[in-house]
């Protein structure tokens, strides 16, 4: 096979190009073919920005990285004799150095079997055709990019293709399918017909990567500016009703009666493109993925009313820790807190269609707590109608929700508000172990604040308690 070889300007930092030219200088000194590759070829060509230096060396990459070492000073070296690679860390940017290898692989793993190898072996087990480029960093040749599979055609009709048979590629290690489709959720990008004809052929295949790995391409997936062109390659690929079977379910509208509800899947991937577009937060992109994820469960057809899912957003909060679990995401304040949204989603909702009572709005806060920003632009992004003026409409409610939010939390300082009147203090005052009663009383205190029938103090809510400790008999311990 010919590799063709193209001169091409590219965008260098000072420092970048001062590390490129220590590698060269000691490529030349220790007369080892040395080139750039990857994925930091392909930024370069992009004109992005690339964080790390990615170099292969035809002979051994983790002694070619002990000889280079010495010129980089400011560096530390790590060895990874398992992998055959070695790392440079630096401060803006890291130097991975490895050898060129050829690789095999076993039907039940995507470990390879690894060989040593030519440029041209490396270059052709390299998932994309636009991470199939080098750009050489010998004498010969110095700078010339080197594309043996077409790769700077396809960068330039931004096409996602394998450089060798697909299957091959996706059979030997399946993760590439879910890199593909996350590649494609870039702007622009497509997968081209047959690659994409071939991860529908071989979506079976995923089943051998780990939870840890596919969470990870649906995190990078999650943090694309419009992560609904990945979520819905991953469905018309066939592999997110094997990884995700819980959001495939939300797919498609049943009719009764002539009655039918929202398709919830897309519904759901226009909640999450919105939400992206207020927010970078991860997490807050989950809970839109997660925020009707319980709709199927609970979706019943009631004469003369239509289609409802009543307590979703309670199901759905408990739904969430599993998926979570399965998929090893993180079981702290980050599960909490896409719970916590999925809990509390529809509550804003309801404030904006109505009314809005000072009641309900410390009730929100005093639930949502420093959360309920992130709250807020949830539901905001929750609403999808195609009518514009019911959108406006919504959204105009929304901002009179935020303007009593702000009022209420100004005069009340309900967020992350907890009663003056704690459980240990109503115990000691009538002479009680912890009981039921205590929990009944300590709870008439908050919900009595809550709803304004007392104010937010020490006094009024002491003498709250002397009154409902009445109705069970009770007399403070001086008095007894």
């Amino acid at each position: 096979m010919t590799i063709k070889k193209q001169l091409i300007q590219l965008p260098v930092s000072d420092d970048e190009g001062k590390s490129i030219s220590i590698i060269a200088h000691f490529a030349k000194e220790l007369n080892i073919e040395t080139y750039l590759v990857g994925g930091h070829v392909r930024d370069k060509i992009l004109g992005r920005v690339s964080k790390d230096i990615d170099v292969v060396v035809v002979g051994n990459g983790i002694e070619f990285a002990e000889k280079i070492a010495p010129g980089f000073p400011e560096c530390s070296l790590a060895v990874y004799k398992n992998f055959g690679t070695a790392l440079l860390k630096r401060n803006d940017f890291d130097i991975e150095i490895v050898g060129a290898r050829k690789e095999s692989y076993r039907s039940d793993s995507r470990k390879p079997i690894v060989e040593n190898g030519s440029l041209l072996d490396d270059l052709s087990r390299r998932d994309f055709t636009m991470n199939a480029l080098a750009i050489s960093l010998n004498e010969s040749d110095y700078g010339m990019v080197l594309d043996a599979f077409n790769g700077l055609k396809d960068i330039e009709i931004k096409t996602i293709r394998t450089p060798l048979d697909p299957d091959v590629t996706f059979s030997d290690d399946p993760l590439r399918m879910m890199r593909a489709i996350r590649f494609a959720t870039q702007p622009n990008f497509r997968i081209h017909p047959q690659t994409f004809s071939s991860i529908q052929k071989n979506k079976g295949r995923i089943s051998i990567i780990s939870q840890e790995r596919i969470s990870d391409e649906l995190n990078k997936i999650l943090q694309c500016t419009k992560p609904s062109i990945g979520f819905d390659l991953l469905f018309k690929s066939g592999i997110l009703e094997i990884i995700f079977p819980e959001f495939v379910k939300l797919y498609g509208v049943e009719l009764l009666e002539g009655k039918g509800h929202k398709d919830n899947f897309y519904h759901t991937l226009q909640v999450l493109d919105n939400v992206c577009d207020r927010s970078n937060d991860l997490w807050l992109r989950w809970a839109a993925v997660m925020h009707d994820i319980a709709k199927p469960d609970t979706k019943r057809f009631e004469k003369g009313k239509g289609w409802t899912f009543h307590g979703h957003e309670v199901v759905g909060a408990r739904k969430a820790e599993r998926i979570f679990r399965r998929f090893h995401l993180p079981l702290n304040e980050k599960l909490k807190f896409v719970q916590k949204m999925v809990l509390l989603h529809l509550r804003p909702i309801v404030l904006s269609k109505e009314q809005v009572t000072d009641s309900a709005i410390r009730r929100l806060l005093f639930d949502a707590g420093d959360d309920i920003e992130s709250l807020m632009m949830l539901c905001e992004s929750d609403i999808t109608s195609k009518n514009e003026n019911k959108v406006k409409r919504y959204l105009e409610n929304f901002n009179l929700v935020r303007e009593k939010l702000k009022e209420v939390e100004e005069k009340d300082k309900m967020r992350n508000w907890q009663p003056p009147i704690t459980g240990e203090i109503i115990m000691k005052t009538f002479g009680k172990p912890p009981s039921k009663e205590i929990g009944i009383i300590k709870d008439a205190v908050r919900e009595a604040i809550l709803d304004g029938v007392i104010k937010n103090n020490f006094e009024d809510s002491f003498n709250f308690i002397l009154i409902e400790a009445k109705k069970s008999n009770w007399l403070p311990v001086n008095e007894k």
